[in-house]
């Protein structure tokens, strides 16, 4: 009976297995009615295994086989879905590594420009310091004489104060 209600309805394995699939069927409904007359042995009470429960235990079967198959396609087309994703995220990470490689090739000329540039302008800041220390030794030596000739200038003035008066009386008496 198993064989001709299994026999059109798909089951992803061998014949083989189909079969051994029909066979254990069979062999549950064996023992499904020894266990009706050992139960009407012990317990006096009779139960029985009908063709109706044995069609029903078939259709059982496609139900649960239907349901864990949609199951088990979903996660399959879950995983095939997933390894697709992985197979272009490696494809991204490829050619971002590549990238990658360009720009630390790129940037490693950049450093070196830049400390090149660095030690340009700090020897520049040197020379420009030495020259400042230069001008400020100038400076102070241009300081000190403005200094000793403004000294020089109060004395000059204060003498020529002091003979102002000498300096008037003479002209008085000239002229």
């Amino acid at each position: 009976v198993a064989q001709h209600f299994l026999v059109s309805y798909h089951i992803e394995c061998t014949d083989e297995v189909k079969q051994s699939v029909v066979n254990t069927m069979g062999t549950f409904q064996d023992i499904v009615a020894e266990k009706c007359v050992e139960y009407f042995e012990r317990y006096r009470r009779r139960t029985f295994v009908t063709p109706k429960s044995y069609l029903s235990f078939i259709g059982g079967y496609k139900a649960i086989y239907k349901e864990k198959f949609a199951n088990v396609g979903s996660l399959s087309e879950r995983m095939r879905t997933g390894l697709a994703k992985l197979m272009e995220a490696e494809v991204s990470v490829n050619q971002l590594s590549k990238e990658l490689v360009m720009k630390e090739k790129d940037l490693a000329v950049a450093s070196k420009k830049a400390d090149e540039v660095l030690l340009e302008v700090t020897m520049k800041a040197q020379a420009a310091e030495k020259v400042k220390m230069q001008v400020q030794k100038v400076k102070d030596k241009a300081q000190a004489i403005v200094d000793d000739i403004a000294i020089d200038k109060a004395a000059a003035e204060e003498k020529l104060e002091a003979a102002r008066p000498a300096l008037e009386e003479a002209e008085a008496a000239l002229q």
